[in-house]
């Protein structure tokens, strides 16, 4: 209890594959987010000094190694299609897959490489790509090979080959139909009032949706409180439950002046205590 415990108060689960779900299981994001963001001075700088040709081969080298540790563990573990392989998956390399820091800090630098490039944009680059609709569609269309034993794709090739690279080729093609004179309808639908506030819900139900969850769905919790885990007709009340709470969260924390404020004053304390100890990195 105490070592786990002291995982998640200190962000550390993520490193931890058994432990990493224990509590909160949206946590282990967090986790891994914070190791990556501690990089950041160090691949902020690196990645500002590349070309346009720099930045793509970078992004080259990322993907291939991401895909090497999802190759690794598909054949590791014999998983491939819909986790049924003789002999049984191994969740713990799993989760080393899935949430491993490393393996986000890769993803994480991806977008890192794609937000330096569009700011390289000549005026021809910011000609190219101007149909978003494309990429949106190819990119939630690559989820649906989850769906068929035809392929042999698991979630983490799926992702890996398919859905990363095509969901950053739409968001870059999505800021440079943001700054034509005539964005395309999507454009326009993702900055809509509806879809903002929709974002700024997202954070919170990501936090919130796996306790909530439990309470709902897992066994021990839920048969002491209801009797038994909710039917999947509940399903549609539970989001809706989930979708308020974030609301709330939303409103009275995360949009809070006082969080805010105390956030602030928190990053630049870690600021000042910090400065300078990167610099025989860099």
């Amino acid at each position: 209890g105490h070592l786990r415990g002291g995982l998640n108060y200190s962000m550390l689960q993520a490193w931890f594959p058994k432990e990493a779900e224990i509590w909160n299981q949206p946590t282990w994001f967090l986790s891994a987010l914070t190791f990556s963001n501690l990089t950041m001075p160090v691949v902020l700088r690196g990645v500002a000094k590349l070309s346009k040709d720099g930045l793509g081969k970078l992004f080259g080298a990322l993907m291939g190694v991401s895909l090497l540790q999802k190759f690794s563990f598909s054949e590791t573990s014999h998983y491939h299609i819909h986790c049924t392989p003789k002999p049984a998956c191994h969740p713990l390399i799993w989760n080393l897959t899935r949430f491993h820091p490393f393996s986000a800090l890769l993803e994480i630098v991806m977008g890192v490489v794609a937000v330096r490039n569009v700011m390289l944009d000549s005026e021809e680059d910011r000609k190219q790509d101007r149909n978003p609709l494309v990429y949106f569609g190819a990119a939630h269309a690559s989820l649906l090979l989850r769906l068929t034993s035809r392929f042999d794709y698991n979630d983490a090739l799926i992702r890996g080959i398919l859905f990363v690279p095509l969901y950053i080729k739409f968001l870059t093609a999505l800021h440079r139909d943001c700054l034509s004179d005539s964005p395309a309808a999507i454009t326009r639908f993702f900055g809509s009032r509806a879809m903002r506030y929709l974002g700024s819900l997202s954070f919170p139900m990501f936090m919130l949706h796996g306790p909530i969850g439990q309470i709902f769905y897992k066994k021990a919790l839920a048969a002491r409180l209801w009797g038994r885990p909710m039917p999947r007709s509940f399903f549609p009340l539970y989001l809706l439950i989930v979708i308020l709470a974030s609301h709330v969260t939303n409103q009275s924390f995360v949009q809070s002046k006082r969080v805010q404020q105390a956030s602030a004053q928190i990053a630049q304390a870690l600021a000042a205590r910090t400065q300078g100890m990167l610099s025989d990195i860099v």
